[in-house]
């Protein structure tokens, strides 16, 4: 990406820089940072992984969510990373590269005023499954990585996220015979981040049963999961649009009070829930 495309849309991040460098590609970090933060201790995190099944995609389509989030007292991030269309890669890599740029904010915590034990990881679809990917997966790093520095999130803001690679989900024809160590529905083990769970109810690639089955995992082994389904919405139903989008409220107030009640965020949240058809599960 070019530095005119800082400039696209109503959203431009407050600065951009380079956390991983593969040959001559340079990936890199959109910041959205607070207004006044002098005097203030380390503040949380967000770093947000868009969608587009792993082959295309922006990290403008978090740059809302971001702006929202810093709005409201942290360090948000957008992130970009290697795909298929643009680099030749395959989800592998993806997942490499979420856990490199979740590895570098902790290790640069500091630089950002950034508390490195509450970083959370989001994002949409394939994004969501990078996000996911990086709290439950072993594996998948990079060699030259100071791995004694986690990798993996404190709290995860999910929407709908491809949790499933099995022989049944998304993406199996891709990964294939490695879909038991890929699908983060399948390698859900103790001190599993706390997460919440966005899904339309008319989703065509992530079935509500997949959310169920991960929900329902994550309290076997004693992690928080909050799952909420919106009746009647497809896949990327969540997503910002100029004119309004009341799925797009909804889901990033439900994610704000999430994140208050983790102690990521203070008071209530200053986005207006419009009373969408929505259920906890």
């Amino acid at each position: 990406m070019s530095a005119q495309d800082l400039k696209v849309g109503k959203h431009p991040p407050d600065q951009r820089v380079v956390y991983k460098t593969v040959g001559d590609i340079a990936l890199s970090l959109d910041i959205f940072t607070p207004k006044d933060l002098e005097g203030s201790s380390a503040i949380p995190c967000i770093v947000f992984f868009h969608g587009g099944g792993w082959n295309a995609g922006t990290p403008s389509q978090f740059h809302p969510h971001c702006q929202y989030l810093a709005s409201r007292g942290m360090v948000a991030m957008s992130a970009e990373y290697r795909v298929k269309d643009t680099h030749g890669t395959t989800p592998y890599e993806c997942v490499a590269d979420g856990k490199s740029a979740i590895r570098w904010i902790r290790q640069h915590a500091s630089r950002f005023g950034i508390d490195s034990a509450r970083i959370a990881a989001g994002g949409g679809s394939a994004g969501a499954h990078v996000a996911a990917a990086s709290a439950t997966l072993s594996g998948f790093e990079e060699d030259a990585e100071d791995h004694s520095i986690s990798s993996r999130p404190d709290a995860l803001v999910l929407l709908n996220p491809v949790f499933d690679n099995g022989p049944n989900g998304f993406g199996h024809d891709r990964v294939k015979d490695r879909w038991e160590e890929f699908s983060p529905l399948h390698n859900i083990s103790l001190g599993m981040a706390p997460a919440i769970v966005f899904l339309g109810t008319e989703d065509a690639l992530v079935p509500v049963p997949a959310a169920r089955a991960f929900k329902k995992r994550m309290n076997e082994v004693g992690a928080r999961c909050d799952l909420w389904t919106y009746k009647g919405q497809p896949h990327a139903f969540f997503n910002y649009r100029d004119g309004g989008n009341p799925y797009y409220n909804a889901t990033v107030y439900e994610a704000d009070k999430f994140l208050a009640s983790l102690g990521y965020l203070d008071g209530k949240p200053t986005v207006q829930n419009t009373g969408v058809d929505a259920m906890r599960l």
